[in-house]
């Protein structure tokens, strides 16, 4: 059973822009899609090791929602966290959040 965290008002999100939250001690990173959908995955990008997803680029591959690092440009996918582009590294995977919105307050679920 997830415990969900309040952490902000929807309205507080810019649709394709990413923001961080900090969640039990972890930093996520939160991202309000055209769609409506809110997706959130970690902020820690593994490959810099700076805490940067959140300022990263949302674009898509296929039908998969992506966000790019603004470091080195690997690409993970929204849903999942998998990395779809390693950028000639080992691929790592980030660690995806559920997310709910509820009465216009997005939680985070650990």
């Amino acid at each position: 059973m997830s415990t969900w965290t309040p952490v902000c008002d929807l309205s507080a999100l810019d649709p394709e822009r990413g923001v961080a939250a900090l969640v039990d001690g972890v930093q996520v990173a939160l991202f309000l899609l055209d769609d409506g959908r809110v997706l959130g995955v970690a902020n820690h990008d593994p490959f810099s090791g700076a805490n940067v997803v959140s300022r990263g680029i949302v674009g898509s591959r296929g039908e998969r929602t992506t966000v790019t690092s603004p470091m080195h440009k690997q690409v993970w996918d929204l849903v999942t966290g998998e990395c779809l582009d390693a950028a000639g590294k080992e691929p790592v995977d980030l660690p995806a959040f559920p997310v709910e919105v509820r009465d216009g307050v997005v939680h985070v679920g650990s």
